[in-house]
């Protein structure tokens, strides 16, 4: 599968050599599907998650459809056999790649020095196929990998302080509260991130902004842990 990667942050792109390759809904489907599981999956649950309204003999038809559409799309981006389904271990997928760099970030134990620069960031800045309708399969996936990014960058931005690099954390805060106005530990990353810097008003100007969002739209104050940093 040399020179083929599919991509699901930010949209669904799947590429060969660098050049796009169209694919129809169904197989955009499928194939989104089979990247987000960690195993290879039984052919009956895939057609019951995909197809939820069909009865189980159709569902299993679509099935088969969707998987000879596919590899007429491209052949062995899905691996069959059996009652087995999975994508094709030599496809890079980026939401994997992002899942991994997050599980690294947030092992304490993990030296991550080779991980801390602008490209980490990126890569933990995009939800997970975010135009795409909510589905069950898909909505409980896109949560649990959007929590997982947003902890993922606040650890980020708490490594770059600790290696002495407060306006890169800056930015990795500002991208957790980008993607989250309302989440308080996102707000509380970029202050430290400015007290670091020694910039109190940048710090004191995020405090504000965190305090008028959470009463306008919530109608909460902040923590008193968050209120104590900002006394600082």
């Amino acid at each position: 599968m040399g020179g083929v990667e599919l991509s699901l942050l930010g949209g669904f792109v799947l590429t060969v050599s660098g050049r796009v390759v169209p694919a129809f809904p169904t197989a955009q489907r499928l194939l989104a599907f089979l990247a987000v599981q960690s195993r290879p999956a039984q052919r009956p649950h895939v057609a019951a998650v995909l197809w939820p309204d069909a009865t189980p003999g159709r569902a299993a038809a679509n099935l088969r459809s969707a998987l000879w559409r596919t590899h007429r799309l491209w052949p062995g981006l899905i691996v069959a056999y059996g009652q087995h389904v999975m994508l094709s271990a030599g496809v890079p997928v980026d939401l994997r790649e992002a899942r991994q760099l997050a599980d690294r970030l947030l092992d304490s134990g993990l030296d991550c020095a080779d991980v801390l620069h602008a490209a980490a960031r990126v890569e933990l800045a995009e939800d997970l196929l975010p135009d795409w309708p909510d589905e069950g399969w898909l909505t409980v996936e896109r949560e649990n990998f959007r929590q997982m990014r947003m902890y993922a960058l606040e650890a980020l931005g708490e490594r770059l302080i600790a290696a002495g690099r407060p306006g890169e954390a800056v930015a990795a805060g500002l991208a957790a509260v980008a993607a989250e106005p309302l989440r308080e530990s996102a707000h509380r990353a970029v202050i430290r991130a400015h007290l670091a810097a020694g910039n109190r008003w940048a710090a004191a100007r995020q405090y504000e902004q965190c305090r008028r969002v959470l009463r306008e739209d919530l109608g909460l104050s902040p923590s008193a842990e968050l209120r104590e940093l900002a006394q600082a």
